[in-house]
């Protein structure tokens, strides 16, 4: 049986997916009635970034399954690689 993520990645093939992964930093913000969260996961120096219409608890030392894709975002001129979350589980 497959799960919702594998269904996911056969659909698209740019999305990728981690298990169990530490999240080693969470910060939340808001910005136009959405809460923007951005997630560092251990062995990885890119953000993941993600929104919900509201807050959530504190991830940080938790393990999470995460599917997303890389995207680039240019802020001031430059460009910075961050990671779109699609879906997160905190595993």
């Amino acid at each position: 049986m497959k799960t919702e993520a594998d269904k996911l990645l056969e659909k698209n093939e740019q999305l990728n997916h981690l298990e169990l992964k530490k999240v080693v930093s969470h910060v939340q913000r808001n910005k136009d009635g959405w809460s923007l969260n951005t997630v560092m996961l251990e062995g990885y120096k890119v953000p993941f970034k993600y929104r919900r219409k509201q807050q959530y608890k504190s991830l940080k030392g938790a393990r999470v399954n995460v599917t997303y894709y890389p995207q680039v975002e240019i802020v001031a001129g430059l460009e910075f690689e961050v990671m779109k979350v699609v879906r997160i589980r905190v595993g």
